[in-house]
Formats: C-alpha cells, structure tokens, sequence
C-alpha cells in the first residue's frame, strides 16, 4: 500500500516548475480534484478550467463556500480563501501531471478499455468481476478524456488493488497521452468502428488511435483483443504484451458458443478457457452484450482469476445498462436508448427489440460524426431497422435515408420533422403491449420524446416523468 498523502506539500512537488505561488497551509489535504463546482464536497481540490462558454474562475470562490480545500488556478481570483491555492502557468496541464504524478505512488494495477462502443459498459462488467477477488475502483460516469481521466487518477486510494479507466479518442495521440498518466498494465480493445470519423478522417486512423493502447502496455502486461473484429486483430503485432483474444471465434482464447437469448432477462452461452468449459446465464438485457462480457472475463482470466470465479461473478452482474427499459401503462415497453447514436450502437439497439416480445415501432435519429461513411452507414442501418420494426419513425436530415432503406426492407415508414410531431406520431399508433425504439444522436434531444410519452401514458408502476 501507497504511503503517499495527496496533500498540499504532494500537490506542489509534482506540479514543479508549472507552480507559481503557493498560499495556505502545506498541510491541508484533499479527497479528489473536481472541476465543476456544483459537484464539490468537502476536501475536494477545485480546478479552475478555462473555457469557450465559462470559465472555472468565476466559480472558484463558489467552490470554497461549498468546501473545496484548496484551488488550483491560473490566476489569483480576488476572495477566494482556502487551505491552499495554487497558481500555475496552465490548470490542465497542472492538472494531468498532478493526476500522473499521483498514479505513479500508488501499487495499483490499471485495466484500460477503449473501443467505438461499449467502453462503459465494459469498464461496468470488468470491474465486477474483479471485485470477486480485489479492492477495485471505476468511476461511475464515463469519464473518458484528457480532463476526466486525471479525475479519475486522483480519486484512487493507496488500498486500491484494480481500477478499470475507458479511454476515449477523436484522433490520434490522445489514448497514448491517457496511458502516459495511467499506466494501463492490462488494456482491452473492444472493436472499431466509423464513431468520430468526421474529425479522425479515415478509418484507419481510428485503428491507429484505438491501437495506441495496446502499443502502451508493458512486456509483462496483457492485450486483451476481440478475434471477431478484423481491425483489432491487426494491432496484435503493435504491443510488447502478450495477447488474449475473446470473441466467438474459433481460435479465440476466451469463448462464447451456443448463444441464447432472453431478452431483457439476459443471455446465456458456453464459456470456454484453456481447455475449460461453462454454461453461463448473465442478466444483462440484450445478447450484443456477450462481446463485452466476454472482454471482462478475458481480463479476470488474466490477472489470475480462475473460470469458475469469473462466471460466478457474471451470473450476478447488477451494472448500468446503456438502454432505460420503462415499462408504461398497458404493458407498452419504451426503450430509452437516446444518449447518442452510431452504427454499431444502432444494431445492438435493434438487436434487443428484436429479441423482445411484441409489435416493434422504431423512432430513429440521425447518427452523426460519420463523415463520408454517413449516407451508406444510414442505409445500412435502415435496412436492419426495415426487417426488425413494423413501423419506423425518423427524425434529423441524416436519417431520412434511413427512413428510405426502412421502407425498402418492409416496414411503414414516416419522417418527423420535429420532436413534437414525433411524439403525436408515437401516441397515435402505440397499442397495448407494444416495444418500441427511441434512439439518435443526443444532439436531437430525444430524450424530451420520452419524458413526454412518459407524462402522457405513466408508467405501469404509476408513475410519471
């Protein structure tokens, strides 16, 4: 265990030559660094960031009153009194080094998860399962970036055994920046996808941006690769570690066959290692999960686990799903999957209505940074949606093409101009037990789709938005 206090004096060596003044005690400590000020505690080390619409200065002096211990900032910030202000030439800079400088006293041992979809729920199952033998930390949100991730570091405690971190990425450098401060021994790559690819430019980019992580892992560390994914099998020769596959393929170290699913009750399958074999049940709605399953189980198996721990521990998953299942009243099930929307999201998504019971309606937005790739992955995904709905609502400029391999593929399709006359559209064809679909980029604001139906129908429990 890690001796090291984050405490002032801690705070000021590692910032080294960035720090310009020091006011308050070298003695006061701190819990963790936060950046938004309505989400300080008390003990909490307040970061002022500058930014395009705010600027974290104004709220220094809201920090202290709600407790902040210290400040750490670019300039002096007139009232505001603390344990301990720092003044620094950069407040994320200083704030990735302190992160850094933090990580590197601490004996933890450091998972690192990136892909174009399933990071957080990945991050989610893989720290469950290593909770079946270690002390493990994951923040809860999807703290992904060269501003979270720090926050991330600096929240672990010296008793910290396994921390599970998602690394995200827009283009290239920026997970070997995140693996610079965090020092992944263990890093999963997921899949690749066109996510972003309007800002990374091509796909292979984006493999060479995702493959970063394994590029940073030690000799002695462990790659955990998905064999069912073309362009994370070509990464296998970038790392010093040694690699683990998962996936359903035939060659794939860690193994699922024989899937069954159950739809929101979860899935089952045939999980195999190292000439072992298991029937395992994870409730986790929606068999698309089984490759994010099978990655978690890949990274218990590597750090020592035995198969037999990692399924027990599957078998009792109680993790966030990505996908709100609200059941309203007359048995309709709405599936709120409104966060964000790209192709591969979109398949899962139309996987689990698929897989569930009931006459399924679709409304569907636009999946947008998909650059060039943009018209054919609309079409794609209209087509799946055409074989899987019987009715197809669209929504967004992007998704009319959508809307129109939809119709080609068989079902009734209808293109909403506004949330508003989606929402009319929805509660005029919505019968008793019906499922439907509510799915796009979060820049639709869809989400006022579903409060709304939510506030018209109530739930089946009584309740309403």
């Amino acid at each position: 265990m890690s001796t090291a206090t984050l405490d002032a004096a801690f705070v000021a060596r590692a910032l080294g030559p960035r720090l310009r003044t020091l006011e308050g005690s070298a003695a006061t400590s701190f819990t963790r660094a936060v950046v938004d000020s309505r989400e300080v505690r008390p003990g909490d080390l307040f970061v002022a960031l500058p930014g395009e619409q705010v600027d974290g200065h104004d709220f220094a002096a809201a920090a202290v009153r709600a407790g902040a211990a210290g400040c750490l900032l670019a300039r002096p910030v007139e009232g505001v009194s603390a344990g301990a202000n720092f003044v620094v030439d950069d407040t994320l800079g200083a704030l990735q080094d302190l992160g850094a400088a933090w990580r590197a006293t601490l004996p933890v041992r450091v998972v690192g998860v990136t892909g174009s979809v399933g990071k957080t729920t990945t991050k989610w199952i893989a720290a469950a399962v290593l909770a079946a033998r270690y002390r493990v930390q994951a923040n809860p949100l999807n703290y992904n970036n060269e501003v979270s991730v720090p926050l991330c570091l600096l929240e672990l405690q010296p008793e910290t055994e396994r921390t599970v971190i998602e690394m995200g990425m827009y283009t290239t450098g920026e997970i070997a920046l995140l693996c610079h401060w965090a020092l992944p021994h263990t890093g999963v790559v997921l899949n690749v996808g066109p996510v972003h690819l309007e800002r990374a430019g091509t796909i292979e980019t984006i493999v060479q941006a995702k493959r970063e992580l394994p590029e940073a892992l030690p000799s002695n560390g462990v790659a955990v690769l998905n064999a069912d994914d073309e362009r994370v099998r070509s990464m296998a020769p970038y790392t010093r570690a040694s690699v683990l596959w998962f996936g359903t393929s035939a060659d794939a170290d860690v193994r699922g066959s024989d899937l069954t699913s159950h739809g929101l009750d979860g899935f089952e399958c045939t999980m195999s290692h190292a000439g072992a074999s298991r029937r395992v049940r994870v409730p986790l709605a929606g068999a698309h999960l089984l490759s994010n399953a099978l990655a978690s189980a890949a990274v218990g198996l590597a750090d020592g686990m035995t198969l037999d721990e990692v399924c027990d521990a599957l078998t009792v998953l109680d993790v966030p799903s990505r996908i709100r299942v609200v059941t309203l009243r007359d048995g309709i099930r709405l599936f709120d999957d409104t966060y964000n929307a790209q192709p591969a999201s979109m398949r899962a998504a139309l996987d689990l209505l698929a897989e569930t019971p009931g006459r399924h309606l679709a409304l569907l937005g636009d999946m947008r940074e998909l650059g060039t790739a943009s018209a054919a992955e609309h079409r794609i995904a209209g087509e799946y949606a055409g074989r899987v709905a019987t009715l197809v609502l669209t929504i967004g400029e992007e998704a009319r093409l959508l809307g129109e391999a939809a119709g080609g593929a068989g079902a009734t399709v209808r293109h909403c101009p506004t949330r508003e006359e989606a929402t009319a559209a929805l509660l005029a064809e919505l019968q008793p037990g019906d499922v439907v679909l509510i799915k796009g980029s979060h820049a639709l604001g869809l989400e006022y789709i579903v409060a709304a139906l939510e506030a018209a129908l109530g739930r089946a429990d009584g309740g309403v938005a």
